[in-house]
């Protein structure tokens, strides 16, 4: 995972969120959050990982940001997920219903029409 880099998207006094890249694609994202003396971190990647592999990023996740970060540390907990962006939205960027199930595929039609059964179990 040498060739990771990580773009920072956000920074407060207590927390980092960035970006994973592999060249220009992005591969994930990490939000860290500092306190007085644990590293709580995020870690969402877009494909599954080998777990060998998973094991070197979040050392390199400790080594390139946390450690750098040159706050106390005790203990880095990190919570892994897999997972995929399904859209930005933002108070500017409001999406309406259709938008919003846009490139979700298939299981939401499934989804909806047990939706629908359960709001018509819900009126009786």
């Amino acid at each position: 995972m040498e060739d990771v880099r990580f773009d920072r998207q956000f920074r407060t006094p207590y927390s980092e969120g960035y970006h994973m890249m592999l060249g220009t694609t992005r591969i994930g994202t990490v939000d860290l959050h500092f306190t007085s003396t644990t590293v709580h971190c995020t870690l969402v990647v877009e494909q599954e990982m080998e777990q060998a592999d998973l094991a070197k990023l979040i050392e390199q996740i400790d080594e390139d940001l946390v450690l750098s970060a040159d706050m106390p540390r005790d203990d880095f907990l990190v919570n892994a997920y897999v997972g995929r962006e399904i859209g930005f939205f933002s108070d500017a960027l409001r999406a309406d219903q259709e938008e919003l199930s846009m490139g979700m595929g298939d299981e939401d039609e499934d989804e909806d029409e047990d939706d629908e059964d359960f709001d018509e179990d819900e009126e009786r």
